[in-house]
């Protein structure tokens, strides 16, 4: 076999499986990437046969979905009659019962024990104490020379292995079709699609680790095939599970459809009814006292709504990580993290710099961190080597229980006593912007090209006198999946570097003066620039204010009051609560039992792309991202453009990852967090063993059995923008149109010009409904639902 053939074919089969991200940089992605070329019906049902896994919403989430009223009954029956499917909804929803999914049985058990033996020992990145031997040759080396001593392999000599991963597929595939070699290959990277997902996701993005360790599929499939000969397995075994007809995959799909639409037409008529309070005079505009830019993370959409409740405060969206594609280096630890999308290459590295003046205090903090760096090995040390082990858990378990003690009972007093000498960084430093790979300071003109570029997306044209970019961050206790929760535009990271870095850059006179120069952008010399963090747990929003000026203490002073009253009624509304909702929110944080802090980017269901006035005084729910935009001031269409051909992909990669690990969270999700287990720090399993969950835990999707929190539908982008600049976008965009076209998302255009509601894929005209569409606080009781689901 030709070794560009056996690239081909482990290249396609891999198309199958998506990238596993270990937890510490956990951002959320399309399981099914490389589906996308296909129809969402065609791609999902090929999905289900490779994977085994379950693709659409039980009947019993639709039924749920329909007594609820979120999916309409009216939308439903004309999918129905539009199909030729005659009978009721009732009759259909049975029918879809009889015949779900039992749960796949694997016939390869054994062979996947052996494989997670050695993957997990040779991928580990630092949680054992004794490393696997001969790593740094590389998988298939590696496992070669260590085979003739394990117990599965008994009776073989080193000779026995062929000694090169091309030469060892080469030699058992000998005489097979292509057409063979490719199902072989497809299913044995489906057998375990967590660990192949993450040996994927290491060969694409090049971490340390691999770069010491390196592996990729061809030697996973090299030892996974020579080892299932040797144990006498047969390389190629149906899945047992059974098999759902194309009749049932079709009526799930109208189900999904129509619970879509009656989504679509929801939100379609809250953005049309929308009352503008702002003013319809555009001449009337009046600066506000601040001006706050917020990722488009849908959890932004609630302390949104708060803050310009409490005050004359103007909020924009934009993806989170401002426009600057960085890595930050973390004074903590050192460790050099991307703050970016992972789709974006990282020009610029970013590092702490003292402020003038707070030179020894950073030199004292640097000092506490080596200390604390070198505690915490000392500490597992004791715990993981031999010698110490059982000494050292006698002796300190009685300080370890009081400790357990104090945060079970006392969550954030525990908290903060651990935490009370800690100086943030950001109170005696500055970010300071590198070229990446040098110490060369970034040039005036791409710093102000980056300020220009988040102003032009956001069709900014006025400055108040304090502007705020806010970052987001979570704060979880004994949370593996803590990064999940950060903001997924800075690639799992907090977005508050970002933030400070942006403000730093528009802060700079030289900045400005090229902007003035070169662009005609003028800021005004009263307005100050500031970055913050909003805590999607608590929902504080902290200023990292420390180089303020004494003009701006009393403007910033109120802002920081009102900001704290949008955090108490923003938490109310959150948590449902009427009580102290800012301590139970605190507690949520710090409870090192909680297993939903937070819900996260649950309930996600659309992206926005309009001015702020299309959408505020509404209450979305936390359902929508979004990104603000003008389209009279964007002439060329070149600011929506880059919106969807960054922003929109990368939301739509959340949605799908939120569908999927809903719909099948065995699968495509991480289980349940009560039996997890963290191996080799990467990752998790659940129990002691099993393949890498590659998702979101079922308490992240789940509130109780059979009842998701989030709605498990996909994403429907709302543009208002001209038709036509939307379709040349599109004309010119092979990949955009492709998710359009295929439909993994649904994209709506509220043409501003011709006043119309264009469905794009099949250019239907929306007509909202005044009365009708989801509203939870109108949901028919069980009787009058099910005598409408008998009704043909």
């Amino acid at each position: 076999m030709k070794h560009s053939v056996l690239d081909k074919f482990i290249e396609e089969a891999s198309d199958h499986i998506g990238n596993t991200w270990p937890l510490y940089s956990f951002v959320t992605s399309n399981p099914l990437s490389g589906y996308e070329n296909s129809p969402f019906p065609l791609a999902v049902k090929r999905a289900k046969k490779v994977l085994g896994a379950s693709v659409y919403p039980k009947a019993s989430i639709y039924r749920k979905a329909l007594e609820n009223g979120e999916i309409e009954l009216s939308e439903l029956k004309e999918l129905f009659q539009q199909n030729g499917y005659e009978n009721s909804p009732e009759y259909y929803l049975q029918l879809m019962e009889s015949q779900e999914e039992l749960v796949r049985k694997n016939p390869q058990h054994i062979l996947d024990r052996v494989m997670v033996k050695w993957i997990s020992a040779f991928l580990d990145e630092g949680l054992a104490e004794w490393e696997m031997p001969f790593k740094s040759l590389g998988f298939y080396k590696a496992w070669r020379k260590l085979a003739p001593y394990d117990d599965d392999f008994k009776g073989i000599k080193l000779s026995d292995i062929p000694k090169n991963s091309k030469d060892a597929i080469a030699s058992l595939l000998s005489g097979l079709s292509d057409e063979q070699i490719q199902d072989i290959f497809t299913y044995h990277l489906a057998a375990l699609p967590g660990w192949t997902g993450y040996i994927k996701h290491r060969k694409t993005n090049q971490p340390l680790w691999q770069k010491k360790y390196p592996i990729d599929l061809e030697e996973y499939l090299a030892v996974r095939l020579w080892t299932a000969k040797h144990l006498g397995i047969t390389f190629l075994v149906e899945p047992s599970a059974v098999e759902t007809s194309c009749k049932i995959m079709e009526l799930q799909y109208m189900w999904l459809k129509a619970w879509e639409k009656s989504w679509q037409l929801e939100l379609v008529r809250m953005l049309k009814d929308a009352p503008d309070k702002s003013g319809s005079n555009k001449s009337e505009y009046k600066i506000p006292d601040a001006q706050m830019v917020f990722c488009i993370d849908t959890r932004s959409e609630l302390i949104r709504r708060h803050v310009e409740s409490k005050g004359s405060y103007e909020t924009f969206g934009y993806a989170g990580f401002f426009g600057i594609a960085m890595d930050y280096e973390n004074e903590r630890d050192g460790v050099v993290q991307k703050s970016c999308p992972p789709i974006v290459d990282s020009c610029y590295q970013v590092s702490e710099e003292a402020l003038e003046g707070n030179q020894q205090s950073k030199k004292n903090k640097d000092r506490k961190n080596e200390l604390v760096k070198f505690w915490d090995y000392f500490l597992k040390r004791m715990k993981n080597m031999l010698p110490s082990t059982f000494g050292f858990v006698e002796g300190s378990g009685f300080f370890y229980g009081l400790n357990l003690v104090a945060r079970t009972i006392a969550p954030v007093a525990a908290w903060r006593f651990a935490n009370k000498e800690k100086v943030a960084y950001e109170t005696i430093c500055e970010p300071e912007l590198r070229t990446v790979g040098s110490n060369i300071a970034v040039p005036i003109a791409q710093q102000a090209a980056i300020v220009k570029s988040g102003f032009d997306l956001m069709g900014w044209k006025n400055f108040a006198p304090v502007v705020i970019f806010v970052g987001h961050g979570s704060h979880s206790a004994n949370n593996p999946f803590a990064s999940s929760l950060d903001c997924g535009a800075c690639a799992a990271s907090p977005g508050r570097h970002n933030a400070r870095m942006l403000a730093k850059m528009a802060n700079n006179d030289q900045v400005r003066a090229f902007l003035s120069s070169e662009f005609g952008i003028d800021i005004p010399s009263s307005t100050l620039f500031i970055g913050a963090e909003h805590n999607t747990t608590t929902d504080e929003i902290q200023l990292f204010d420390s180089n303020l000026s004494d003009h701006h203490q009393k403007l910033v002073s109120n802002i920081k009051s009102n900001l704290k009253k949008a955090q108490q009624s923003a938490t109310r509304e959150r948590l449902g609560i009427t009580g102290n909702s800012m301590a139970q929110a605190k507690i949520n944080a710090c409870n090192w039992g909680e297993t939903r802090p937070e819900w996260g980017l649950a309930k996600n269901a659309s992206f926005v792309i309009a001015p702020r006035k299309a959408t505020m005084h509404r209450n979305l729910d936390g359902r929508c991202f979004l990104h603000s935009y003008d389209w009279e001031i964007d002439k060329e269409g070149k600011a929506l453009e880059a919106i969807m051909q960054g922003p929109m992909v990368v939301t739509q990669w959340i949605n799908n990852h939120y569908y999927f690990a809903t719909v099948d969270n065995e699968s495509f999700g991480a289980g349940t967090k009560t039996i997890h287990n963290i191996t080799g720090q990467f990752g998790a399993v659940q129990g002691n063993g099993g393949d890498l969950k590659m998702g979101l835990p079922w308490e992240s999707l789940y509130s109780s059995e059979n009842k998701p929190y989030h709605t498990p539908i996909r994403l429907s982008v709302i543009v208002q923008a001209p038709k036509e600049r939307v379709n040349t976008i599109l004309s010119r965009n092979e990949k955009l149109r492709s998710l359009v076209e295929n439909e993994w998302i649904h994209l709506i255009i509220m043409d501003p010009v011709e006043q119309t509601d264009i469905c794009w894929q099949d250019n239907q005209v929306l007509r909202p409904k005044k009365d009708k569409g989801y509203n939870p606080k109108k949901a028919k009781s069980k009787n009058e639902i099910q005598e409408e689901l008998t009704i043909v």
